[in-house]
């Protein structure tokens, strides 16, 4: 069943209920894993300031990290630290940068098509993403 949220990527439905109780919020930067996070960076901590959210512009262009780490030909730690997590955090700070209701509104309505149909949006590649926003 698990798997299959997953793939189906409804398994951040029960996040919905920290959203009603105030933790969360819709949009937003994701949490990270706080072994990751270098806490003497002052983007980081920027970063981690923000009420955290379910979706945010980041999550959908790796809405496929799985496969990218899975792909990457360097070790999996590595490939996370020195590629994905620089790539997040400019993409965080962008956000928080340009955070609106409206740009809130359209990350979560492109949040819904990979859903609703999964052929719509095609699952970036490692190349698409390094030269992606950041």
């Amino acid at each position: 069943m698990g798997r299959w949220l997953r793939k189906a990527k409804v398994d951040e439905l029960p996040e919905l209920w920290n959203v009603l109780k105030g933790d969360m919020s819709l949009v937003g930067p994701r949490p990270e894993v706080p072994r990751y996070v270098d806490m003497n960076n002052p983007l980081w901590k920027l970063v981690l300031e923000a009420r955290p959210g379910i979706t945010d512009r980041i999550t959908l262009s790796l809405r496929n990290e799985e496969a990218l780490l899975a792909a990457a030909n360097a070790d999996r730690e590595e490939f996370y630290l020195n590629t994905l997590q620089p790539f997040k955090l400019q993409g965080y700070l962008s956000y928080l940068r340009e955070r609106s209701f409206w740009r809130d509104v359209r990350v979560l309505v492109e949040a819904c098509g990979p859903v609703v149909l999964p052929g719509w949006a095609p699952p970036p590649t490692i190349q698409g993403n390094s030269t992606k926003r950041g």
